[in-house]
């Protein structure tokens, strides 16, 4: 593991200040051989006289419904890097698709950050502009841009357009579950199924419910590492292209000035982040991406620390799941900029941002256009502490967490016995079986669904509810797991359990009708056996076999950490500086 951080001295940027003369200022054969390729590919020489290069990371794929009008977003960056002064350098980087990716983008959000971070360090590049969109793109470039810590800016592609069906308005992720549901109890026909499948996404773009996509893009705009106005603003409004027109200037901006990651993502403005997170009813893998992203920063940060941030915010964000609007509607009230503004001296307001000024000056001229969309602190849609809990308990020795506003709050302190499967293919082949031993106080329990376990710790938590109990008119019950739940997603699901199952935790000796107790305003998260039986069934556990024994997922499972410090790989927490490699020749 790096703990060092060499970001804190001086960077080695050459004469100029660029990191990029030390590959096209060279006057020997190192610098003959950068420049003669460069003109190879067309470009005059004119681009080799001192100005900044500047990176364009683009996560565009076909692979990726959502961030395929990255492409013409890059161009506009581009166009906006030219105008400045500076010299354009497109790049791909992984795609992380949520929709086609198996077994889950968690497993890969690791390898894209240490890609991007690698292909920064070892290229002639002196800031860099990360295009982002789908769930996981955007917490991996900013763990990258936070152990490179070049200066750079992130650009995330926007939500997609509202979706509509028969005359009202549907949120991706959110109404499929709900429509899923309703399928399964028989309330909507096969054609009407198709038929929402057919209109829900209208647009490119991510999820334009507060799932992980927009949750990750609030933040990164809270965390300074945006343009104001950038998180919301659809992916097909035209205005988005001006941003990334914008965004490609002020990376030229950022490359001469110096401003680097490491200065903006400080303490206070993961405080900031979090704080924004509990007022948009944000996602539970935001819990997950910000220790990541702290932990390569060097900034301590535990889920204690954000239990008690969450704690003390209300939910002035009146957008799915946890509310009744899309990200369209926020957009248009004003996005976060107008959220800041009502948050006011809750927030860190003198954290610098990429904008080379603070957070106070970003938002003092913000308005609020919409009050029902963007609440005020005395007219909040949920009470402070509806946002993300974190549990304790001999379950969850490590922690667990629940999104207050996604449960039905008559579950938010229950007891009942527990419903065990060691495998989530195995409560899926009897989750419809009308025999299914199951009531209303069952605490549905599938486990080896963890970083390890799967791998990947993949968003199964929000666990199908059983047929017997939909056929009674059930729709949420307790249900705990050590797998994650899509950011688009409700019910009373306790998840990141940790440790997970697969290293030996709790999790894993858990039997069927044990008494589970949940409280989650006193935080605990029990099974009520005693510390001699727990010892007795520890002796006896097994340890499963590891899943894979090759390739990216070897190294993966064998280096994850858990949860509770973020899933990342514990060989790239910290930072390894930007210094340029050794000459290649």
């Amino acid at each position: 593991m790096n703990t060092e951080n060499p970001r804190r001295g001086a960077q080695n940027l050459g004469s100029t200040g660029l990191r990029s003369r030390e590959w096209l200022g060279d006057g020997g054969k190192n610098g003959f051989i950068a420049r003669h390729h460069l003109r190879q590919a067309g470009f005059s020489g004119r681009q080799f006289d001192g100005r900044p290069v500047i990176g364009i990371a683009n996560t565009w794929s076909e692979l990726t419904p959502c961030n395929i009008h990255l492409r013409g977003l890059a161009e506009a960056v581009r166009r906006g890097i030219q105008q400045a002064g500076g010299f354009a350098l497109e790049f791909p980087v992984l795609s992380l698709g949520e929709p086609f990716m198996r077994p889950t983008t968690m497993l890969y959000r690791n390898m894209m950050a240490m890609e991007l971070e690698e292909l920064c360090r070892a290229n002639p590049l002196d800031a860099v502009v990360v295009l982002t969109g789908c769930d996981k793109t955007t917490p991996a470039a900013l763990m990258a841009l936070a152990s490179v810590d070049i200066p750079s800016i992130v650009l995330t592609g926007g939500p997609m357009l509202n979706g509509r069906f028969r005359g009202r308005v549907v949120g991706s992720g959110t109404d499929i579950w709900r429509m899923t549901e309703a399928h399964r109890a028989g309330l909507v026909s096969d054609a009407e199924f198709t038929e929402f499948e057919s209109c829900l996404n209208r647009s490119p773009g991510h999820c334009m419910t507060m799932g992980t996509a927009s949750t990750m893009a609030s933040l990164t705009e809270a965390l300074g590492m945006q343009l104001p106005g950038a998180a919301a603003l659809p992916a097909v409004d035209s205005r988005r292209m001006v941003l990334a027109e914008n965004t490609g200037a002020r990376a030229v901006a950022l490359a001469t000035e110096g401003l680097r990651p490491s200065e903006i993502m400080t303490r206070e403005a993961i405080e900031n982040a979090l704080v924004v997170n509990a007022a948009c009813g944000g996602s539970t893998n935001a819990v997950l991406h910000m220790l990541a992203i702290a932990g390569r920063l060097g900034v301590p940060l535990t889920l204690e620390e954000i239990d008690e941030v969450s704690r003390d915010i209300p939910l002035l964000a009146d957008i799915m799941p946890s509310g009744r609007f899309l990200m369209e509607e926020f957009a248009y009230a004003g996005g976060v900029p107008a959220l800041m503004a009502e948050l006011g001296d809750l927030l860190h307001r003198d954290a610098i941002t990429v904008t080379g000024g603070t957070i106070g000056d970003n938002v003092k001229d913000a308005r609020n256009d919409d009050p029902e969309t963007i609440r005020s602190l005395s007219n909040p849609v949920l009470p402070a502490g509806s946002g993300t809990a974190v549990l304790h308990g001999n379950l969850a020795p490590d922690g667990a967490v629940i999104k207050v506003s996604a449960a039905d709050s008559s579950l938010l302190r229950h007891r009942g016995p527990a419903l065990v499967f060691d495998r989530l293919e195995d409560y899926h082949a009897v989750m419809n079986d009308p025999e299914l031993d199951v009531s209303s106080d069952t605490v549905l329990i599938v486990r080896g669904c963890g970083p390890r376990g799967y791998p990947g710790m993949p968003e199964v938590g929000n666990l199908p509810i059983p047929q017997k109990l939909l056929d009674q008119g059930i729709l949420d019950m307790v249900r705990i797991s050590d797998a994650r739940m899509s950011g688009t997603a409700f019910g009373a699901c306790v998840l990141h359990v940790a440790p997970e199952s697969a290293v030996g935790g709790p999790l894993a000796f858990v039997r069927t009708g044990d008494i589970i107790e949940l409280d989650v305003a006193g935080r605990t998260l029990d099974m009520l056996v005693t510390d001699e039986e727990l010892a007795k069934r520890r002796r006896g556990w097994v340890a499963p076999a590891a899943p894979s024994g090759r390739g990216w997922t070897r190294m993966y499972t064998e280096h994850v950490t858990q949860a509770n410090t973020g899933v990342d790989l514990d060989f790239l927490i910290g930072s390894s500086g930007n210094a340029p490699g050794r000459s290649p020749f």
